[in-house]
């Protein structure tokens, strides 16, 4: 991480020189939003679709892009070159920018603050896939609008931690007595041979991962549906899978100490993971 560089409201500098005005928006109110994008062998992994999501957040919160989508592709694909051929994890933020005054109010004119950031992407202990891993259920205490990938995670963070402190690797989110999300990832579960997630809707962020596992279902003609999930469910559930950027397609075999399927990763996510993974190879 020493020698990275980094964009920075249109420059590319080393890291430890990146600097932002504490009167930043994004750092005074976490009025910003973000994206994270995997790059398999330093190729952005279905940029236009997170592209699009960051669209879509940065519409739900008033702003316009900064950039056009061929400018952000120009800008990312430059800052992957660091670690050419490498897998990345890709980071961006669009702050509203720099305002004179501390006012919840939104100034207009202001110039959004551009932030991008790529590291080689997190390993992840195979004992994971091959063990599965640990969740528990928490009450969901974020905020209405989860469907905009915000910096304002502080409910996340929190959730995580105590996840964390229980010895969980994850917490699944229970709202009005259904299950929405992880705290930082999309939720499937596998009922009777069907693969189901929750719907989109303003309570759940529409995960880019969580899209790609639906499509393959469809080309592989697995069963699936969109639905909501209950508790109830959640519980009785032959499989959990929990997807993300960085996680992919993570199996639970722990839930709330209780185990799933014996405590192993199912058939069915066995097949999803090996679809996923082939995939990307393609894409290599």
């Amino acid at each position: 991480m020493n020698n990275t560089k980094v964009y920075l409201n249109g420059e590319f500098i080393p890291l430890a020189e990146a600097r932002i005005s504490v009167m930043d928006r994004g750092f005074l109110f976490g009025d910003s939003i973000y994206e994270v994008i995997p790059a398999y062998g330093g190729r952005l992994f279905r940029l236009q679709h997170h592209l699009h999501r960051l669209e879509n957040s940065l519409h739900a919160i008033h702003m316009k892009n900064p950039l056009s989508h061929e400018e952000w592709e120009n800008l990312l694909a430059t800052l992957v070159l660091q670690y050419a051929g490498e897998d990345q994890s890709v980071y961006l933020q669009v702050s509203r920018g720099v305002a004179p005054d501390r006012d919840h109010t939104i100034p207009e004119g202001l110039t959004p603050t551009l932030f991008a950031l790529t590291t080689p992407f997190p390993s992840i202990d195979p004992q994971c896939y091959k063990k599965g891993i640990a969740a528990i259920t928490l009450d969901d205490i974020r905020w209405r609008f989860c469907n905009i990938k915000a910096t304002t995670l502080l409910p996340n963070v929190m959730l995580r931690q105590e996840a964390k402190e229980r010895g969980a690797m994850e917490a699944i989110l229970i709202r009005d007595g259904l299950a929405m999300e992880g705290a930082a990832s999309n939720l499937f579960i596998v009922d009777d041979g069907q693969i189901i997630t929750p719907p989109k809707g303003e309570h759940l962020l529409p995960g880019v991962t969580r899209d790609l596992v639906l499509e393959l279902a469809a080309e592989k003609d697995i069963p699936y549906c969109e639905a909501s999930i209950t508790r109830e469910q959640l519980d009785s559930a032959d499989e959990v899978w929990l997807t993300s950027s960085t996680r992919e397609i993570m199996p639970v075999t722990h839930l709330d100490d209780r185990p799933i399927n014996n405590g192993k990763p199912g058939e069915l996510w066995q097949k999803m993971f090996n679809h996923f993974q082939a995939y990307k190879e393609e894409l290599r």
